[in-house]
């Protein structure tokens, strides 16, 4: 008995539909996803288009951020070095202005004060990933170098690098040698080379040795207060970065709304679409009593 061929077209029909149903609930699942091409749902295909470009962005301003952390930690841990040891050179200063020290002992305080300002030469010289990291923008070569006559000058700028950490906010990264160690009446290796002097010149009275501390605690001072840059602005950093995660958050709920899958109702749609085949095959079957087989032989040989 031969089948008639719009009966045969509606069950290959209704074949396709199921099997095309099964196969997008298991794409959903697979995927969490409701929305996987365009022509799923258009409206909120570019709605997720938009949201993933917003999060990208997010994602960048985050990874720039936490390196500018480690930049700006490394720099200030730098910078700790510096004060610390610059109180060490202070405390050797009160102890050479003491009169009863001899001049012996005074040159030789005066050569670990020399120590010294090698040691804060190196730490101004610090670099991170390459770059120099208190030689204001110009910080591809080290921004300190000591002349022949043991003098120590700046060849940096006094510009500051800026970098965007979110839409419409950048922020300076780092303060120029010229404020740190170099400034204008506070300047630290004019100071430590003062107080070399008056330590190794057997001409200096203890009110020389006395003002030459002064003047180094003076530069100190400066440093220490320009310092401060690093930590607040570390702080403003965390602050944008709390920032942009929670706005990660809010868009992922976003884009989860736009085109996540209930898988719930994904569950109940891949059931629904093997039954629904099932039944299909299993009416085929049931017409005139062929078999499925013979069902599909008689439209082929139609």
């Amino acid at each position: 008995m031969r089948i008639s061929p719009d009966l045969s077209q509606l069950v290959l029909t209704a074949l396709n539909v199921s099997d095309q149903a099964e196969q997008t609930a298991l794409q959903q699942m697979t995927t969490g996803r409701r929305v996987n091409q365009a022509s799923d749902d258009p409206a909120d295909a570019a709605l997720d288009v938009n949201i993933a470009f917003q999060m990208d962005s997010c994602d960048r301003y985050l990874r720039s951020i936490s390196s500018l952390e480690s930049e700006l930690q490394t720099a200030d841990s730098s910078l700790n070095s510096a004060v610390t040891a610059l109180q060490s050179a202070i405390n050797l200063g009160v102890e050479g202005s003491n009169g009863t020290v001899s001049q012996q002992n005074r040159a030789t305080i005066g050569q670990q004060v020399s120590g010294i300002a090698q040691q804060i030469l190196g730490i101004a010289n610090s670099s991170y990933n390459g770059n120099y990291l208190f030689a204001g923008t110009a910080d591809a070569q080290p921004p300190y170098v000591q002349n022949s006559d043991g003098t120590i000058t700046y060849h940096g700028n006094d510009n500051v690098n800026s970098v965007q950490i979110e839409n419409g906010q950048s922020v300076a990264i780092n303060q120029p040698g010229s404020a740190l160690f170099s400034a204008q009446g506070a300047s630290v290796f004019q100071a430590l080379n003062n107080l070399v002097t008056a330590l190794q010149d057997p001409n200096s009275t203890t009110q020389d040795i006395g003002n030459a501390t002064t003047e180094l605690r003076s530069a100190y001072d400066q440093l220490t207060n320009a310092r401060t840059f690093y930590g607040s602005t570390v702080d403003q950093l965390v602050s944008t970065q709390n920032f942009l995660n929670n706005e990660n958050v809010q868009l992922s709920a976003q884009q989860n709304n736009a085109v996540g899958v209930d898988m719930n109702v994904a569950v109940t749609k891949l059931t629904n679409a093997e039954e629904a085949r099932q039944a299909t095959v299993q009416a085929a079957a049931s017409i005139d009593n062929l078999s499925l087989m013979d069902y599909l032989s008689s439209v082929t040989t139609t």
